[in-house]
């Protein structure tokens, strides 16, 4: 059974990584729930989709950090929705936090890069 604490871990960087997509997501612009699942879908090529258990949990998550703030609007189809957009604090998180995955991108990609022990590649 894995440590309570390397569960937090893991539960924190998924958390953290769907953080960082809906902030990306949101330096756009404004956007409702349903738009920020579809962008983030398609800006993956499919790769990546967020169910709804996770999407609104992280947004009212987000929103009580100050980082995002939400309003009621119309949409296209004249059907009322939150929006949600980037406030200032928000847009500086997503700056600290795209500088946190670029670093754990590089040190993903050293440590990939050195190969399998055999691998003739």
């Amino acid at each position: 059974m894995p440590k309570p604490d390397r569960y937090q871990n893991r539960i924190e960087l998924l958390q953290g990584t769907l953080d960082l997509l809906i902030l990306q997501t949101l330096c756009w612009g404004a956007q409702h729930g349903y738009a920020i699942s579809s962008s983030i879908r398609s800006g993956s090529g499919d790769l990546l989709q967020v169910e709804t258990g996770s999407l609104y949990p992280a947004l009212h998550r987000l929103e009580k950090r100050g980082w995002i703030q939400s309003e009621w609007r119309l949409t296209e189809n004249s059907q009322r929705a939150k929006y949600y957009s980037l406030t200032v604090a928000g847009r500086a998180q997503l700056i600290a936090e795209r500088d946190r995955w670029d670093q754990f991108s590089k040190a993903m990609a050293d440590m990939l890069s050195r190969g399998v022990e055999g691998d003739p590649a």
